[in-house]
């Protein structure tokens, strides 16, 4: 069939590439114009992005988060769907300007074919646990990252009120003040999820043969990552690590999940279970994709 999920999250990636595009010139007129344009582009694309995520869903009969492919489409796509929710807000509508590159870059890694192999016949991961351990995780990360968007956002218009004071001042982008409140909102509302979705993953799915949490790398990985943020909202409102600081460490923060989550990932023995151990009478399912 011509409109496989592939073909329709490809469209979708052309969408996140027009929408990159044109926040090029909404960045050269400093956001001075409050219109729709980029925000019906990422709606658009997030139309056929959420039709490809639940083709895939449906053709598995599962949560569509297998492999790296499906990981990564699904985090960008609760991205978009966070900011299609918060750019109703026309004083947020431009984290479009600065979401439409990531999410451009994240579509185009995704459609490396080395990502999504074929599946057999039927899924390697199955169950209602296993779907919402990995959904929570995968939205946390989401949340995180339009954090990140957030703060690059505030980073821009912090340079503007130091070298640009008129460009800042004609901007119709928020106030520093409110985006940092945004940034911590979005941290704290994604630490809980990350919270939830490693309570899920560490009480109620079984491990693989022979599989342990100990000395598992993504699992080591996954409390790293949940005890950096746990660090950063504390020092945000127990110690004043505000203004610049927390802007970049919220945005270094989604870029060492973004760089360090596929190798920690396949090489877990949890998460990517050894095709060639015994097969047992009755194998336990394996703790999920993520």
């Amino acid at each position: 069939m011509f409109l496989t999920d592939r073909t329709l999250f490809a469209v979708a990636v052309v969408f996140y590439g027009l929408s990159a595009l044109y926040s090029i010139f909404i960045f050269r007129r400093g956001f001075r114009d409050d219109n729709w344009s980029n925000y019906l582009l990422l709606a658009a694309a997030f139309a056929f992005h959420t039709l490809a995520v639940f083709k895939r869903g449906f053709s598995l009969s599962r949560c569509p988060i297998h492999n790296l492919y499906e990981a990564t489409t699904f985090v960008a796509w609760t991205i978009v769907a966070a900011y299609l929710a918060i750019g109703i807000w026309s004083r947020l509508r431009f984290l479009g300007a600065f979401a439409a590159p990531i999410l451009f870059g994240i579509g185009v890694f995704a459609l490396m074919p080395s990502l999504d192999p074929p599946h057999g016949d039927k899924p390697a991961f199955t169950g209602g646990w296993i779907s919402l351990h990995a959904a929570l995780v995968l939205l946390s990360y989401g949340a995180f990252g339009l954090a990140s968007v957030a703060a690059l956002m505030y980073l821009n218009q912090d340079r503007n009120l130091k070298f640009d004071k008129r460009r800042a001042a004609l901007s119709l982008v928020p106030p520093i003040q409110r985006l940092e409140s945004v940034i911590g909102r979005l941290l704290a509302g994604g630490f809980v999820l990350l919270t939830l979705g490693l309570l899920v993953g560490a009480f109620a799915l079984r491990l693989p043969s022979g599989a342990a949490y100990w000395n598992d790398p993504k699992v080591l990985w996954s409390a790293a990552v949940w005890v950096m943020y746990l660090l950063l909202l504390v020092l945000r409102w127990g110690w004043s690590h505000r203004g610049r600081r927390f802007a970049l460490s919220a945005l270094g923060g989604f870029a060492f999940v973004l760089l360090t989550f596929w190798g920690t990932n396949l090489l877990s023995s949890i998460h990517n279970p050894a095709v060639d151990r015994p097969a047992a009478s009755e194998p336990s399912p394996p703790a999920g994709t993520f």
